[in-house]
């Protein structure tokens, strides 16, 4: 079997991180599964935890309220705020941790995130660079264990898509 590629690297200068990572599907499909919230929520955590949506509304100015939750129940919530959006090309977000009614948490690192969505041939590819305000806050999210939780939960997005390009 092939290896898709995933890069993820760190710029510690820039304070960013730069996810690329391939896919077998083609951009619409997983355009779609990063922007729809029936599909988000079969995908957006890493094993255990699953992924819930309390709320969203995919448009500029529009939000993503969301939870990790523990298989004890024990939910870590999200907010999502979609700055930009240029349909299966681009989306722009700032992204923070939170309570469930959506107010930020000032104590963890918030960050803008810029995902892009491209075609490699048969696949497709997505980049995705996130800039922290400052190295602390970029070393705060590494320490929390991005890579490793990033790494478990695009794999549970292999798992959709081959489940929806396979119907």
């Amino acid at each position: 079997m092939n290896h898709l590629q995933f890069d993820f690297l760190v710029d510690k200068e820039k304070n960013t991180l730069t996810i690329r990572r391939e896919f077998r599907a083609n951009r619409q499909m997983v355009w779609d599964a990063y922007t729809q919230s029936e599909l988000l929520d079969q995908w957006f955590a890493p094993e255990p935890l699953i992924a819930k949506t309390k709320s969203m509304d995919f448009r500029e100015g529009g939000h993503w309220l969301y939870a990790m939750v523990e298989p004890n129940g024990t939910a870590h919530w999200g907010r999502t705020e979609f700055l930009e959006i240029k349909p299966i090309d681009y989306y722009t977000t700032f992204d923070a941790f939170c309570n469930e009614v959506g107010e930020i948490n000032k104590e963890l690192p918030g960050a803008h995130w810029m995902i892009q969505f491209s075609d490699k041939g048969e696949h497709s590819l997505v980049e995705t660079i996130v800039t922290y305000n400052s190295l602390g806050e970029l070393e705060t999210i590494i320490q929390m264990g991005m890579k490793e939780g990033l790494t478990a939960t695009l794999q549970r997005l292999d798992k959709l898509l081959f489940s929806l390009t396979n119907k």
